[in-house]
């Protein structure tokens, strides 16, 4: 995977567990002037209809997983890989490559205008994203935390955000790639000053 220190712009790779405070993180890094790329929505782009991604998506899981305009039924889908580890990883292999390439396509177009480009992605060290760039970040937050929040966020029972918090890597085990760890436990201020320390 090429990085692109040779444009001279600063690539910070955002992680975290679901529910951890990753789009506050990128909200307020966006604030601060970094260019944002936010994978969940390129993974939304790459498997709208007509794109290769979901073809193939289709090809594996079948058309069930299609609502009636012919776009992908997100929420049927993600109850059938959330509770599937096999089916989860499956669905990775097809659509990280298009997430990859993507990411790669918004760093050449916004690389020699950025001082800083932060990409927002859970899936930063599965897919090797993390090579490509000179920080890594991971957002930590206590678990029953976590499990409140997305449950509130999307509207999800408690053993559905169980089991997405359980089909990620654990934060743990991110917290070995990482150059600095953001503590979200608190507001949004406590977080804002560790973005801006980080940024100096």
């Amino acid at each position: 995977m090429q990085n692109n220190k040779k444009q001279g712009v600063k690539i910070i790779g955002l992680t975290g567990g679901t529910g951890s405070g990753k789009s506050t993180v990128s909200q307020i890094a966006s604030q601060l002037g970094v260019y944002v790329i936010d994978a969940d929505i390129v993974a939304r782009e790459v498997v709208k209809k007509g794109k290769k991604a979901l073809e193939e998506i289709i090809d594996y899981f079948g058309p069930g997983i299609l609502l009636e305009n012919g776009e992908l039924d997100r929420r049927k889908l993600g109850s059938i890989v959330f509770a599937d580890r096999e089916k989860l990883r499956i669905l990775n292999e097809i659509t990280h490559k298009y997430i990859i390439e993507e990411i790669i396509r918004e760093i050449k177009i916004h690389g020699s205008t950025s001082s800083a480009i932060l990409i927002d992605a859970a899936i930063l060290i599965e897919t090797g994203l993390y090579k490509m760039c000179d920080e890594v970040w991971v957002v930590s937050a206590a678990a029953e935390l976590r499990k409140k929040r997305i449950m509130e966020r999307d509207g999800l029972s408690a053993q559905e955000a169980e089991n997405r918090i359980k089909s990620q890597m654990s934060e743990d085990e991110m917290k070995h790639y990482a150059s600095a760890i953001i503590d979200n436990n608190k507001d949004m201020e406590h977080v804002r000053l560790q973005v801006i320390k980080l940024l100096k």
